[in-house]
């Protein structure tokens, strides 16, 4: 069964995202309109980050990270440890659940957006990797004479080491030696008999798609002061 659904499946990681992307609405607190609910802590009554299509790019950008290799095995295991976080608070309650920022609400409410195993702490860590994934695909997209290895470092200094303690940091700038080659990970992101210069547009659309999703995102964790949240 297993091999008859993959041999079905026609469209690759990007694609899927794309299609994803295409389909889903953030709503952030400046894009909501004059008559609208706030609450004490500022925000709209009306804002909306769609559950499952969120964790469905997550689940996306997971498979794209691990055509990468060992040197993405931290950053992955947080991914999916985040992603399974969610989907857990989801499964318990589907329709009270299907906004994320019901849950923001709820655990600021209780003070415990900061706690550790936190789902507002899982959102901010899924939203920089999200960050990461797209600096990186971005960066292969317009720069052809970078190495993997330098796209790789330059996409994590920009969007995780102001986050990341030093550890983290430092597990990084070891597994970095671990990268395949630029012209090998194209290969495994490519549909079959798909061009490179049709990769790289595709590469470029999900990148366009993905910086205003970020950005709606952003602008909903800064109203819950999670923005600035650090790993321990």
């Amino acid at each position: 069964m297993k091999r008859k659904r993959d041999m079905e499946k026609k469209s690759s990681e990007i694609s899927s995202a794309i299609e994803e992307l295409s389909m889903m609405v953030v709503v952030k607190p400046s894009a909501v309109g004059g008559n609208h609910e706030h609450h004490e802590d500022g925000a709209s009554a009306t804002e909306q980050i769609p559950t499952k299509p969120f964790l469905s790019i997550c689940h996306l950008v997971l498979q794209v990270l691990d055509k990468i290799g060992p040197t993405m095995a931290v950053l992955r295991q947080d991914i999916h440890q985040n992603i399974k976080r969610l989907e857990l608070m989801y499964e318990s309650n589907p329709s009270l659940n299907s906004n994320l920022v019901e849950m923001l609400k709820l655990e600021a409410s209780k003070g415990t957006a900061r706690k550790r195993c936190s789902c507002s702490k899982a959102l901010v860590w899924l939203t920089r990797s999200l960050d990461f994934a797209m600096a990186l695909l971005q960066s292969l997209a317009k720069d052809p004479n970078k190495s993997m290895e330098q796209v790789v470092e330059e996409s994590y200094a920009a969007t995780l080491t102001p986050w990341h303690g030093w550890i983290s940091s430092a597990a990084f700038r070891v597994a970095i030696k671990l990268v395949p080659d630029r012209k090998t990970f194209m290969n495994l992101l490519r549909e079959k008999d798909e061009t490179c210069e049709a990769l790289k547009e595709k590469m470029q659309m999900l990148v366009s798609l993905l910086v205003p999703f970020l950005e709606d995102i952003h602008c909903i964790l800064k109203v819950y002061n999670l923005d600035r949240l650090k790993s321990t």
